[in-house]
């Protein structure tokens, strides 16, 4: 049913996709003429009142100390600003018919606006403490523009008339532009893949909008439909992708749509969010049940993702991994509270009961429906071992996947740093050396260097005295 749904959330969205371009395509060349007037007051107070809601979006994100939603804010007033000052800019209303105001900001709005939302590749520019430097680059922009626009209004002559629409500048621009596009969109759809959330196929939708603006505005004039409709599709495009960000702003979440999506841990760290209600009920019920499985859960879904990533997991993996990690102990709902928080080492019996519950745990999600086939499979087989020697089934290294291998590590690594009521905590060498000597026997080798590797970058973040 998941799977249905995805697919049919990504079937329409590639129809949104199509259409602008195929828009275009089908009646841009067709000449329009509807005048000065609806050009100036449509496109520059339209693109007027955007650059205000940009300029709060950027106030809260920077009040949130939330780079990516300023970041975003950034752009989105850059682009804004750019396209009100080419509405103002018209031909005949404020300005005569001289000089290459109108051009240079029609070429300038979709360009630069990709640019800055590019940056967002660049990891340190979406940390914290980037925030008070995007907004002095959001300032010196917009004043860069102000400027821009005052000169070329008084001065119309100094602005040149660039880019000439289909010329080799032109689309010369075009080309870096499409490119800026597609990088983003490959974005956007990782952070949907990651997220599963049709806000953010909106995202993917917009970028569309945006890109085929981008191709109206260098390759077609003022006097044929498209180049008309391309304003249009700038300001639906902006007001799509902004969306998501404004349904994550209201949640007093960070924004991540149109920034790369979230950090795979991000996914554990806020499960409703990303992963879903009913996770989030599941992972209630176990703290309910057993506060220590569920913090455990949590603690070996985290480093679980991490490895993923690491391992180069694509997202769509690292969300089932995710996902599977906080409830491949489902199954102890089903335990008996007195063997569960025995005080005290189990006998035989009472752990073959707790061997039971991956089986358990299957059946649940089986039950409840809507769990991918990796995920129930992580939560039956996060206690088997390469050499055959784990349980419910004794599977051997041919029948477990690279997810599997991954929770196997991180769990085993997670039980030994407890306390346990019949043993004390080891410390992070003794249960590493553990690892090591088990390494290709119970454990993938893979797994444990990429999981020493994690442990080494992020021990703050995950709590470990490394």
């Amino acid at each position: 049913m998941l799977r249905r749904q995805t697919a049919s959330a990504v079937g329409v969205c590639a129809a949104g996709v199509a259409l602008p371009a195929t828009v275009l395509l089908l009646v841009g060349r067709h000449e329009y003429m509807p005048g000065s007037g609806v050009h100036f007051w449509g496109v520059g107070f339209g693109a007027i009142l955007a650059t205000v809601a940009a300029l709060a979006l950027t106030i809260v994100g920077w009040r949130r100390n939330d780079a990516r939603t300023v970041l975003v804010g950034t752009a989105f007033s850059v682009m804004a600003a750019l396209l009100a000052l080419h509405g103002l800019a018209t031909p005949g209303m404020i300005m005569g018919y001289e000089g290459g105001l109108g051009a240079f900001t029609g070429g300038a709005t979709l360009l630069l606006g990709a640019a800055v939302l590019a940056l967002a590749a660049l990891p340190t520019v979406t940390e914290p403490q980037s925030v008070n430097r995007l907004v002095v680059l959001q300032v010196i922009l917009i004043v860069a523009i102000a400027i821009l626009g005052a000169v070329g209004m008084l001065v119309p002559s100094v602005v040149p008339d660039v880019p000439e629409a289909g010329g080799a500048l032109a689309l010369s621009l075009l080309a870096v532009g499409l490119l800026l596009y597609a990088f983003l969109g490959v974005r956007a759809i990782n952070t949907y893949l990651l997220t599963r959330r049709l806000s953010d196929l909106l995202v993917v939708l917009g970028l569309s909008f945006l890109a085929t603006a981008l191709v109206a505005a260098l390759v077609l004039d003022y006097m044929q439909l498209g180049w008309w409709l391309g304003h249009g599709f700038e300001l639906l495009g902006i007001a799509l992708v902004g969306i998501p960000v404004a349904i994550d702003l209201s949640r007093a979440q960070p924004s991540r749509s149109l920034t790369g999506g979230p950090r795979a841990g991000e996914l554990v760290q806020a499960e409703q969010a990303f992963l879903g209600a009913r996770v989030r009920a599941l992972t209630l019920r176990l703290a309910e049940k057993d506060a220590y499985t569920e913090g455990h859960t949590r603690r070996v879904a985290l480093r679980a993702v991490l490895v993923g990533e690491e391992l180069g997991l694509p997202p769509n993996r690292l969300r089932s991994l995710a996902t599977g990690g906080l409830l491949h102990d489902i199954g102890k709902l089903s335990v008996p509270d007195e063997i569960l928080k025995k005080p005290g080492a189990l006998d035989e019996d009472e752990f073959a009961i707790i061997k039971r519950h991956p089986e358990w745990g299957h059946k649940l999600l089986g039950e409840l429906g809507g769990f991918s086939d990796l995920v129930r499979r992580l939560v039956l087989d996060h206690h088997e071992r390469l050499d055959g020697a784990g349980y419910p089934h004794g599977r051997t290294a041919l029948d477990l996947d690279l997810e599997t291998r991954i929770l196997t590590v991180c769990d085993v690594y997670d039980a030994l740093l407890s306390v346990r009521v019949y043993r004390d905590a080891w410390t992070h060498d003794k249960a590493i050396g553990l690892l090591r000597e088990q390494t290709g026997s119970a454990f993938d080798p893979g797994c444990v260097a990429a999981l020493e590797r994690v442990l080494a970058r992020d021990a703050l973040v995950l709590g470990v005295a490394v």
